[in-house]
């Protein structure tokens, strides 16, 4: 259990880099960021895939074909609405809507049919939820708050339909990841001959075909299109490549790698609840980009982030051995 409890922090250390890459690249559409971070995961994944090529041969039509969807939904399609829901409504707000994703996938995996020994009576696991939703909705409150103060300051170019479209977006954002972490972890309990290192090798060879069609097909709309975008490395070509290449690395293999390790050590719905650690961490990391301190509602919605954390962890206890 504490294996598992370790790899799902790191992951999530890891995952919170992602929510200021579109801060630091204003200028970069979300969908060229998804598109340059997977290309850069996959060429990055062919070092492991070239050491680890003897588990990766004996993969089957089956498992890349999953590593495919999930690859789609869970890395391009998620990661394109996050960044540009970012740079429509800045970082905390869709942080925190994304932070909504413990409650809901531990929802989506208890309630799930066909997989009752991963679920646990309802008032059980109740309480958990209940404390990281009031965590979720106090750090709601102060963003929006901030928000409000920050769209009458000069110079501020957000409108409120962009606030809305990048909530919208983040939406989308959970979605995708609602489905992803639970689709991930019962196919790897399902083939517990595929290592967590070989399937997040996978995935990232099963991303590269897919973000470079996107990346190309992109650049030919933009040409079509009349654009005057630098394409395709934008108008910072060595930030772009270099932030790339940190996320593809960090937040996309490593991470992976450390949740696939946590999936195979911990039930679904009490995973679920620790991706706040991805939450945790980006908040963290924006707020050190905000150069802010968090305000006090803030830091008693982490505390209370925390706590639900805590009380999951003991909910599931008794169903790892």
């Amino acid at each position: 259990m504490l294996t598992g409890l370790l790899c799902a922090l790191g992951a999530g250390l890891m995952w919170g880099l992602v929510f200021i890459a579109p801060l630091m690249l204003p200028d970069y559409p979300g969908i060229m960021l998804s598109f340059g971070r997977y290309v850069a995961f996959g060429l990055i994944a062919l070092v492991p895939a070239l050491l680890d090529r003897k588990r990766v041969a004996v993969l089957t039509k089956a498992d890349w074909r999953a590593a495919l969807k999930l690859s789609l939904i869970g890395n391009l399609l998620y990661y394109a609405a996050l960044a540009t829901a970012i740079q429509l409504a800045d970082a905390p707000l869709p942080t925190m809507l994304i932070g909504t994703l413990p409650v809901v996938i531990s929802v989506f995996s208890n309630w799930s049919p066909g997989h009752a020994a991963e679920s646990v009576a309802w008032r059980r696991l109740a309480p958990s939820l209940i404390i990281i939703l009031v965590g979720i909705l106090c750090v709601n409150a102060a963003e929006l708050a901030h928000m409000r103060a920050a769209a009458s300051e000069p110079g501020n170019t957000r409108t409120m339909f962009d606030y809305v479209l990048g909530c919208l977006l983040a939406l989308g954002g959970v979605a995708a990841w609602t489905w992803y972490p639970i689709v991930n972890a019962r196919y790897l309990r399902a083939n517990p001959h595929i290592s967590s290192s070989t399937w997040a090798t996978a995935q990232g060879l099963a991303t590269l075909p897919l973000a470079l069609v996107g990346l190309f097909g992109y650049g030919a709309y933009l040409k079509l299109a009349g654009g005057v975008y630098a394409f395709p490395f934008g108008p910072r070509p060595l930030q772009f490549v270099g932030l790339m290449l940190v996320i593809g690395l960090c937040a996309s293999w490593i991470g992976i790698l450390l949740w696939n390790k946590a999936s195979q050590h911990l039930p679904t719905a009490l995973l679920a609840q620790l991706i706040v650690f991805e939450t945790l961490s980006a908040l963290l990391y924006a707020f050190i980009f905000r150069g802010a301190a968090p305000s006090l509602q803030v830091v008693a919605g982490i505390v209370l982030l925390c706590i639900g954390i805590v009380f999951g962890v003991r909910t599931f206890q008794h169903q790892i051995p």
